[in-house]
């Protein structure tokens, strides 16, 4: 079951570069939800969207505006150069039946033998580009890392994907490392 965040948004009738930063001004978030036919202009409080923007999770968002409600996920989120606040937003609205590109989390599970042998463990990627449809949609992708030995990598082909979700970055490109430490490397000289 994916989280769902509720976000209740109020209409913007008047668009343009002056009504975002009056907006603003006035402490609220200008978004913008696209997707489904056409553009929904709207404007939020900071509070509605914190959790799903300063998240390490993958969330769907219900977005509420005027009473009709929308199944979404956020694109993009654009932040001021100087005050780091959030200055803008863009939502998809998901649509049953149209592919969608999203960044999910890579979520480890099991205990690596080669942390056991005294390595360690490094993550290199922290996240996935998958292609998906709305129905078939996962909040993060799972590894095992159970097999992992010394000086081993995975990945990404080595992520169990289901069906209907496609991985769009290199099949090659490493997820996990177990680093062999310089101690380790010296002893094992040492016995050769």
């Amino acid at each position: 079951m994916m989280d769902t965040v509720t976000i209740n948004g109020t209409p913007r009738s008047v668009m343009g570069t002056t009504a975002a930063k009056n907006a603003r001004n006035a402490g609220t978030i200008p978004c913008v939800l696209y997707g489904g036919g056409e553009s929904l202009h709207f404007t939020v409080s900071p509070d509605e969207v914190r959790d799903i923007v300063y998240t390490g999770e993958f969330k769907l968002a219900n977005v509420v505006v005027n009473g009709k409600s929308f199944r979404c996920i956020l694109k993009e989120v654009q932040y001021h150069p100087v005050t780091d606040t959030i200055s803008h937003i863009d939502f998809l609205n998901l649509v049953d039946g149209n592919t969608i590109k999203v960044n999910v989390p890579i979520r480890f599970e099991g205990s690596a033998p080669g942390v056991r042998s005294g390595g360690k463990f490094v993550q290199k990627l922290r996240s996935v580009k998958i292609k998906t449809k709305p129905e078939d949609m996962v909040n993060e992708m799972k590894v095992d890392i159970s097999k992992l030995k010394l000086g081993q990598s995975l990945r990404v082909r080595d992520i169990a994907t289901k069906e209907g979700v496609e991985i769009i970055n290199a099949q090659a490109l490493p997820i996990a490392t177990i680093t062999i430490p310089r101690g380790l490397k010296i002893s094992a000289e040492d016995e050769e």
